[in-house]
């Protein structure tokens, strides 16, 4: 029996718009055991509870989503990340934050948790007080001639989040790289427990700021799912507009960023430059440059204000003024070309075996955008193109992102102009169910649960793609020198404050 036959045989509880499936123990350990040899089903998010471990699995050719969980006997579940590599982050935050602990795990040291905890693991049904001192960080080991070691961080010279990177170099050649996060731990799912889903919208569209918008579509849906409610069609529409604004916003960022980091300031200047004049023309439209809080359980809290399509609409067509003298500048300039072609290369295989979605995945060979397979909202009413490339280097991911500011903006040029007439919000009464949302993010696919009870928040989780990026990127900077990683970093441009929770 292949394991997605083995899922779908499990006991179905209801959840929508996905029935979860609650496996035994020994059912879970058979069903792993079934994955080491099928790799049909990709592995998108894996959280807990106090009883239960719960994962999210994604069937690429069909595009069906699978919602599947196991009860936690005794403190263990057997670990998934024998048969899903991109497992263990989410084992090791899930020991954490809960206390589980997944038998034959292949990595179980601390993630989250930095020994600075008043109480520990503080989502546990009942957590106990932290007594011990808090222990310096186990990194992993490298052997070999010449080799020495490099930190850097948590504070970085330039304006971005805290993240540690312990690099094990011979020379200037990196051998080996690991990231140690957890410093923008913010107690989010304790802080969402016992809020109407209004309120903990606030705190999803804060997980990560730069994708406000994705997390919020995707919060929002998990909450109107659990109510069993749909938002107006013009409310659908505007989320798409906003998404597709907050896309272009970060890739022409990203973009910038990259080229920068090649020594390139001018063209950087000319993205960073259409970037703000996006952002000026989004805050004309909708009255916040970045339109947080403008998505919420039950449809949107703003409307295009008058002339707010022609603004963004302006901002779009001096964008593409510009577009193609910015691409041949790119494509012509040998000493860019020197920097990004073959660095930072991310096989095939290991996409495939990580599903890192998002940019990471389609300049890697992974055609997957939840816009499309499986789909949801207006996104069902339009088509939407991927490009997908298989270089999988630096370059690559800058052309992926190249080519859905065009795709972007030509959904933008559509929708804006058909936007349905009606209303922006729907009700959300206080009610009790569990529910699941998922959007894409200009990063890959975010998913969202939420169980609510008596119309308050019980529980709920937040995966950003970049729990299963970060590992790629480990991998993608062994081989290159050094001073090659910020452009590597960059083009990964991984969330930190997304996994830190």
């Amino acid at each position: 029996m292949n394991a997605r036959t083995l899922l779908l045989t499990a006991t179905a509880e209801a959840c929508a718009p996905v029935p979860r499936r609650h496996l035994t123990g020994s059912q879970w350990a058979a069903f792993v055991t079934a994955l080491t040899q099928d790799s049909s089903l990709e592995l998108r998010a894996m959280w807990a509870d106090g009883v239960s471990v719960y994962t999210i699995f994604l069937a690429p050719e069909d595009g069906t989503v699978i919602f599947a969980s196991v009860s936690v006997e005794l403190g263990l579940y057997q670990a998934l990340s024998p048969a899903r590599p991109s497992a263990v982050l989410y084992e090791r935050m899930i020991h954490d934050l809960w206390g589980h602990t997944a038998a034959d795990g292949l990595d179980m040291r601390p993630f989250l948790d930095h020994g600075n905890w008043t109480a520990t693991p503080p989502l546990a049904i009942r957590p106990l007080p932290n007594l011990t001192a808090p222990e310096p960080k186990e990194f992993l080991p490298a052997e070999g001639e010449g080799l020495h070691r490099i930190p850097v961080g948590p504070v970085h010279a330039g304006i971005i989040e805290p993240g540690h990177f312990r690099f094990t170099a011979q020379g200037e050649i990196i051998v080996r790289l690991e990231a140690r996060l957890g410093y923008l731990h913010k107690g989010t799912l304790g802080l969402m427990q016992g809020k109407s889903p209004r309120v903990a919208a606030r705190f999803a569209a804060r997980l990560s700021g730069d994708s406000t918008v994705a997390h919020a579509i995707a919060f929002a849906r998990a909450a109107e799912a659990a109510a069993h409610v749909l938002p107006p069609p013009r409310a659908e529409a505007l989320r798409c507009v906003f998404a597709e604004i907050e896309r272009i916003a970060n890739h022409l960022g990203d973009i910038g960023g990259i080229i920068n980091d090649a020594a390139f300031a001018l063209m950087q200047a000319r993205f960073v430059w259409h970037r703000e004049h996006l952002l000026r023309a989004t805050e004309t439209a909708f009255g916040h440059r970045l339109m947080m809080d403008a998505v919420v359980p039950g449809g949107v809290s703003v409307d295009l204000a008058p002339g707010g399509e022609d603004t963004i609409i302006q901002a779009l067509d001096t964008l593409a003024a510009e577009w193609d003298a910015l691409l041949a500048t790119y494509d012509n300039s040998a000493s860019l070309a020197d920097r990004v072609v073959s660095t930072g290369t991310l096989s095939a295989s290991l996409a495939a075996s990580f599903a890192p979605g998002g940019f990471i995945g389609r300049a890697s060979g992974q055609a997957a955008d939840l816009r499309r397979v499986p789909g949801y909202g207006h996104y069902r009413d339009i088509d939407v193109e991927m490009p997908v490339l298989t270089a999988g280097d630096v370059d690559a991911r800058v052309r992926i992102r190249m080519a859905e500011v065009v795709e972007s903006a030509r959904l933008l040029r559509h929708i804006l102009p058909r936007l349905p007439e009606g209303a922006l919000l729907e009700r959300l009464d206080a009610v009790s169910g569990e529910g699941l949302g998922w959007a894409e993010g200009f990063r890959g696919d975010i998913w969202h649960w939420v169980r609510v009870e008596g119309g308050q928040i019980a529980a709920a989780f937040m995966a950003d793609p970049s729990w299963r990026q970060w590992p790629l990127l480990e991998v993608a900077v062994e081989g290159n020198i050094v001073a090659d990683f910020p452009l590597c970093n960059k083009s990964f441009n991984c969330s930190y404050s997304g996994v830190d929770l």
